[in-house]
C-alpha cells in the first residue's frame, strides 16, 4: 500500500469538509488519543495537547506521512465546555451561553517523522440572549449532541451567533488557514 502524502488524524465530518472545501486532498485515520482533561490543565495547554497526541498516535504508523491532529474545545468564563452527557447538559451549555461572549479554541498539532508544529487558534463567539423556547427546540433538533459547547455555528444555531471575532472555519472545528500555514512551514523545514 502507497503513503498517503497528508493523513486528517480524526474521523470529525466538519474537519474533512473544510479541508476538502480548501483544496486539500487528505486520507483519514481515526486517533484513539485519549480526550481526557487533567484537573490541572488550562484551556490552551489541554487543546494543544490533546491534537499533538492524536498527530502522534497516527505518525507512529506513517512516520513519512504529514499527519495533522487537532482538538477544539468552548471556553466560557474558565469553564470548558465540552461535548455534552445527554440534553440536559446541552441545554445547560446554551443557557450558559446566551447573551455572553465565549471562546473556542482549536489546538493544532502537524507532524513528519520528528518534526512537529503546533498552535492554537482562538475565535470569539458572540450569542444573542436565548429564550427558552429556543434552548428547547434547538436541543429537540439534536444538531449539537456531538459538538463542543453544545452547538454547530454552521448549522441551526447560526440564527443564535450575531458575530464572531476571528477564523470561522476555527467555531467550526479547524482553522484552516492556520493549518495551511504551519504545513507550508513544517514541509520548509525538510526532513
Amino acid at each position: 500500500m502507497t503513503a498517503p502524502k497528508v493523513i486528517l488524524a480524526s474521523a470529525s465530518p466538519r474537519r474533512q469538509s473544510l479541508l476538502e472545501a480548501a483544496g486539500l486532498q487528505f486520507t483519514i485515520v481515526a486517533s484513539g488519543a485519549d480526550e481526557s482533561r487533567d484537573d490541572h490543565e488550562d484551556a490552551a495547554h489541554y487543546a494543544v495537547r490533546v491534537a499533538r497526541e492524536k498527530a502522534l498516535s497516527v505518525s507512529q504508523q506513517w512516520p513519512e506521512t504529514l499527519v495533522i491532529g487537532a482538538d477544539t474545545i468552548v471556553v466560557l468564563d474558565g469553564e470548558i465546555l465540552g461535548k455534552p452527557r445527554d440534553d440536559d447538559d446541552a441545554a445547560r451549555m446554551l443557557r450558559r451561553l446566551s447573551g455572553t461572549r465565549h471562546e473556542v479554541l482549536t489546538g493544532v498539532s502537524l507532524r513528519q517523522r520528528t518534526s512537529e508544529l503546533g498552535r492554537v487558534e482562538t475565535t470569539a463567539v458572540y450569542f444573542r440572549a436565548l429564550l427558552e423556547e429556543d434552548i428547547a427546540w434547538y436541543v429537540a433538533s439534536g444538531e449539537g449532541r456531538d459538538k463542543a459547547g453544545a452547538y454547530a455555528i454552521q448549522g441551526l444555531a447560526s440564527r443564535f451567533i450575531p458575530r464572531i471575532e476571528g477564523s470561522y472555519s476555527n467555531v467550526v472545528g479547524l482553522p484552516v488557514a492556520c493549518v495551511a500555514e504551519l504545513m507550508r512551514l513544517l514541509l520548509a523545514s525538510g526532513p
